[in-house]
């Protein structure tokens, strides 16, 4: 016998109800063979008595007897079983902390290969095999190996839970389908499993989405802190530029007035030192006189005393010191004079200091620009590298587009800028009549302009040599030390401001204050008429050399 249990395999000792191995075979009429417990309580659930493998119909229920024969193989094929799951076991490492063990194994616990969601049991690689070999075990659903199969069972109707009511959002068995989730909307498990994965998907590629943009905002906040501290340190390197050079005009004013204090009292002192020689001369003379007096007068000799005395007795030639004196000089309102002087000095000096601070900031935001040939005024001039433009006598034959101007002698850049800083400089040298500012993009082009910041444009000319005009509607006359020859023109689109530089005298002209800006902003230049030749030289776009 034991050796005929060898030719056997393992998936005929298994009763096609409990997928188990027999306990207590019996025998149907039709031949085949079931557990007495597993027959007996389907049959009891299933009328009339039917086989479950070959659905034959017995009309009466059978009469049951254990088969001893498959009793005995059974059981022996049992031992081995449990010998050969022994020794495997005793091959295999036990399953760790965190892992899920194999239901079946009786002695250590070895690590699960697979769960089945029919049986609702997990599986090493031993007790897996008839799942893998035997024809009706292969139809059973084995995953990943997990634990807790009891939860994938209906708590109501102890069947699996294989279907997904969407109604209710949740898991069903079979039975939920014919009583509480009758009319609701159910769908196979693995349907739903797939919709939901789909959108797993789609909401994992939006998170990741998210993370990139939170990455990317990191680095602009982090560039941000670095422009800040670049911005912070050009500040500080220049006011510690113009503070040490406002030290040393105050240092040098106070030794300026050191030494004109100490120069007065050289002079009284020297002045004390002749007067002391001087009278020190006379007293000399006179102690000389007075001596020879002394002797004189206790000479015995008549006819000596008498010659010599008209020589002694005649006062001595002295200087009458009765007026005169060393009076100290007047040192009251020296230090406030020096003071003032400093302090003019000093505004001066600060206005020019912190207007070059001022032109060399606004110069780290020098930008490229370019004339655009299809704004231009049909009678303007450009040169081939869009850098320079000039009002020429005859009306060239261009396309009407929009965007040009006509009969205006006016041209945008073909740069326009709707967010941050910028900055050029345009040279204004040998002419006589300019206009340079900025534009927004909807202002008008065509016939007679009225330029204005209600109108779009943000500008500052030039008429007639010496007069120069901010339009800020109404028109503010400018008064201007010098003529500028280089015109450099500064906007902050954010913070609303346009600003005009004299760039050689780093002086600024004027600045628009509180714009709000809406559209795209284009540099607007305009060379005027020519004027018969006198104001015939061209706007020249210049590069920007940085002020030192």
């Amino acid at each position: 016998m034991s050796a005929a249990s060898c030719l056997l395999t393992e998936h005929q000792f298994l009763c096609s109800i409990c997928l188990d191995v027999f306990t207590d075979p019996v025998s149907t009429p039709c031949g085949h063979n079931f557990c007495k417990t597993c027959i007996t309580e389907h049959w009891n659930i299933n009328v009339p008595y039917q086989c479950p493998n070959c659905k034959e119909v017995f009309y009466s229920k059978p009469e049951l007897r254990v088969n001893t024969f498959i009793s005995e193989m059974a059981a022996q094929f049992r031992q081995s079983a449990q010998q050969k799951a022994s020794s495997s076991s005793s091959e295999q490492q036990a399953a760790k902390p965190g892992e899920v063990p194999c239901d079946v194994c009786t002695g250590t616990k070895v690590k699960a290969l697979k769960s089945c969601l029919v049986c609702l049991a997990s599986y090493c690689e031993t007790h897996l095999e008839p799942h893998l070999t035997a024809s009706r075990l292969k139809r059973h659903q084995l995953i990943d190996p997990v634990e807790n199969l009891e939860g994938r069972m209906c708590t109501k109707h102890d069947k699996l839970l294989e279907l997904f009511c969407k109604t209710d959002q949740m898991c069903v068995c079979m039975l939920c389908t014919v009583s509480d989730h009758k009319t609701h909307d159910v769908v196979p498990l693995k349907e739903e499993y797939e919709g939901k994965k789909a959108e797993l998907g789609k909401t994992e590629a939006e998170t990741q989405q998210m993370i990139q943009k939170r990455r990317l905002k990191i680095q602009e906040i982090k560039r941000s802190v670095e422009l800040s501290k670049e911005d912070a340190d050009r500040e500080i390197a220049g006011g510690v530029q113009v503070f040490s050079a406002l030290k040393e005009s105050v240092e040098r004013s106070q030794a300026e007035l050191i030494d004109t204090i100490k120069e007065k009292q050289r002079e009284t002192e020297k002045q004390a030192e002749g007067f002391i020689k001087e009278l020190e001369q006379e007293i000399s003379e006179l102690k000389k006189r007075s001596s020879e007096v002394e002797q004189l007068s206790r000479s015995e000799d008549h006819l000596h005393l008498l010659q010599r005395f008209p020589s002694l007795n005649a006062a001595p030639p002295t200087k009458d010191w009765t007026e005169v004196s060393v009076r100290p000089p007047s040192y009251e309102g020296s230090v406030v004079r020096a003071v003032s002087q400093v302090e003019e000095t000093l505004s001066k000096q600060m206005k020019k200091l912190l207007a070059e601070a001022e032109l060399k900031r606004v110069q780290q935001y020098a930008v490229d620009v370019t004339l655009d040939p299809d704004t231009a005024s049909p009678y303007l001039i450009l040169s081939d590298d869009r850098k320079q433009v000039k009002h020429g006598d005859e009306k060239k034959n261009l396309p009407d587009n929009p965007d040009r101007f006509d009969p205006c002698v006016m041209v945008l850049s073909k740069q326009s800028f709707s967010s941050g800083r910028f900055y050029y400089e345009v040279q204004v040298k040998e002419k006589t009549d300019w206009d340079l500012g900025v534009a927004r993009e909807s202002i008008n082009r065509k016939g007679n302009i009225t330029q204005s910041p209600q109108k779009g444009f943000w500008m500052i000319w030039l008429r007639n040599e010496n007069q120069y005009n901010a339009l800020a509607g109404p028109s503010v006359r400018l008064s201007l030390k010098s003529q500028p020859e280089k015109v450099g023109v500064f906007v902050d689109y954010e913070e609303g401001l346009v600003s005009f530089y004299d760039v050689d005298a780093a002086a600024l002209i004027y600045s628009f204050t509180g714009c709000c800006f809406t559209e795209k902003l284009y540099p607007y230049f305009c060379p005027c008429v020519n004027k018969g030749g006198k104001n015939s030289a061209p706007l020249i776009i210049s590069p920007v050399n940085h002020t030192e």
